[in-house]
């Protein structure tokens, strides 16, 4: 029991820090956890920080970042401080292994350690590209749909490089509501016909969205990666 006690009092903050970054990774909660790939930098550095002090103190650093990484985007913001969902993949280690690197416990290991963080995040997106190309774009802000309104999926297309998803909405003032939920996710108007949404610290991902009114309580949207 008394070396459970100790083990427990040493290595708490590591429980805790993944604990916390699961959290954050799978946020908003309601959709994909596509940020949950964030706490493999956390876990790297939990088995590489030399002491609880170093460990806790990059590990609070580590977690800000992906709160930054993850986050905004969960919460509907967009621009070119708002990073982007494959940046977490790649990006997210790069800065992760900067934030480390000051304060290995065994140079030459630890680097080992971060150069292994920094290769799984870039196989990690490498994996992610290749499974997007000629797929249909992901929920992207536009699901889910505000509550109150009956959802139905269409076949969607795919063609020249490029797909897209589409969706039919009804309920009282769909039309109305689709836009205002959209604008709330942070697309914003680009033409009368189409909405437009882009975030990427480094390289810009920008979906567009389509809302087709069909009647004054059906509206058809349209979206796709731009």
């Amino acid at each position: 029991m008394s070396t459970l006690g100790e083990a427990t009092r040493l290595h708490w903050w590591k429980a805790a820090l993944l604990v916390a970054a699961v959290i954050v990774g799978t946020f908003p909660w309601t959709a994909a956890p596509s940020g949950l790939f964030g706490v493999v930098p956390i876990l790297i550095w939990c088995f590489l920080a030399r002491s609880r002090e170093a460990g806790v103190t990059v590990g609070l650093i580590l977690l800000a970042v992906l709160v930054w990484f993850v986050v905004p985007r969960g919460l509907g913001w967009s621009g070119s401080l708002v990073p982007s969902e494959v940046e977490v993949y790649w990006l997210y280690p790069v800065i992760a292994a900067v934030v480390c690197l000051p304060a290995l416990r065994r140079v030459s290991t630890g680097v080992l350690g971060l150069v292994t963080m920094v290769l799984a995040g870039f196989l990690a997106t490498a994996v992610v590209l290749l499974g997007q190309l000629e797929a249909k774009p992901g929920d992207e802000g536009v699901l889910p749909a505000p509550s109150g309104l009956r959802v139905a999926e269409g076949s969607g297309y795919c063609g020249s490089g490029n797909c897209s998803r589409e969706v039919t909405a009804t309920g009282d003032r769909a039309p109305d509501l689709m836009r205002e939920h959209l604008e709330s996710r942070g697309f914003t108007v680009r033409t009368p016909e189409r909405l437009c949404r882009a975030t990427g610290l480094v390289f810009t991902h920008e979906v567009c969205a389509e809302p087709k009114k069909i009647s004054s309580d059906t509206v058809e949207v349209t979206w796709y990666v731009n």
